[in-house]
């Protein structure tokens, strides 16, 4: 007889397995990134040497450009900036959407690389750090490979053994204790940044984030082992299938529900600021970086982000 303890039971089986299974809610590719994101025309909250214009500037200035399924987001590469002027023209995008348990998944070309770059691609909450960050793909002045990031308040930290194949920079992801710099994970490959992930032709990188932990993923554009559903951006992927992860941030000393909340998806270039500003000479780069943004224009020719699309599953 199949008894409602048989019928529990086997329920408590197959959890897990549908637990990594995801269905796509919104794909943005081309024009879907200027419906479904917001030009965000403020302040640089990282006080970088950029001006975020809104979209009409935007693309009248084709900082932003859009079509089938290219979308580009640059910086200014043309003008000669007054010290005492606004700073260089650039992006900012934020999701309409907020998501919390889900996955995403970027098919991203290029992205800018250069000194004073300060490229990211990120998610946020509210009232930060209270409602977290989660940084997937960011660095400064070329310098490196790919850093992840969570960013929170106070009660958040990560345990020193976790199955990831990057090197943990810091386990207390508190901004209070750690000068704003979270716990990090760095990755080991080259090509997972910069001019490195560039000349292999980009690649993809996916976010994984439920009440139990937050994994990412990275796969350079030509490596052999692209999951079938990342490479294909399927109707709907199994995260189980794509082993360890470069970054794995587990709810062991942290509890996920409560320090991150609703997130919006950002999309930004900024140049200089509290990071690239403060590495710039360390990072082998020339004079200073305020001076560098406002005097040389061509220098940013290549800080420009191409993304074929953003898939996200729920």
């Amino acid at each position: 007889m199949f008894t409602s303890r048989m019928l529990i039971a086997l329920t408590a089986v197959a959890a897990p397995a549908l637990a990594a299974t995801y269905s796509q809610a919104d794909s943005f590719s081309g024009h879907g990134f200027l419906s479904g994101f917001t030009h965000e025309a403020n302040p640089d909250p990282t006080h970088g040497r950029v001006n975020y214009v809104d979209q009409t500037t935007s693309m009248a200035k084709n900082l932003t450009f859009a079509t089938g399924d290219t979308f580009v987001l640059r910086a200014d590469d043309t003008t000669v900036l007054s010290a005492s002027g606004p700073g260089r023209d650039s992006v900012r995008l934020q999701s309409k959407k907020q998501y919390t348990t889900h996955v995403s998944v970027w098919n991203i070309r290029h992205m800018p690389q250069g000194c004073a770059t300060w490229p990211a691609v990120w998610e946020v909450g509210a009232h930060w750090p209270n409602k977290g960050e989660i940084d997937i793909l960011e660095g400064v002045n070329d310098a490196g490979a790919n850093r992840v990031t969570l960013h929170t308040n106070a009660g958040c930290t990560m345990p020193d053994d976790r199955s990831q194949t990057g090197n943990s920079v810091g386990n207390n992801c508190d901004v209070a204790a750690t000068g704003n710099s979270g716990c990090g994970v760095q990755a080991t490959s080259p090509n997972s940044y910069g001019p490195g992930f560039n000349s292999a032709g980009g690649g993809f990188y996916a976010m994984e984030r439920t009440n139990s932990f937050i994994k990412v993923w990275f796969w350079s554009r030509n490596a052999g082992n692209i999951p079938s559903d990342v490479l294909h951006g399927a109707a709907s992927v199994n995260t189980d299938n794509w082993g360890t992860p470069l970054a794995f941030f587990p709810s062991t000393s942290c509890d996920i529900d409560s320090h991150f909340g609703p997130h919006n998806i950002i999309i930004n270039l900024t140049l200089c600021g509290d990071w690239a500003g403060a590495a710039f000479g360390a990072d082998g780069c020339p004079g200073d970086c305020i001076s560098y943004v406002n005097q040389n224009p061509s220098a940013f020719s290549d800080a420009y982000f191409n993304i074929a699309w953003l898939k996200v599953y729920q």
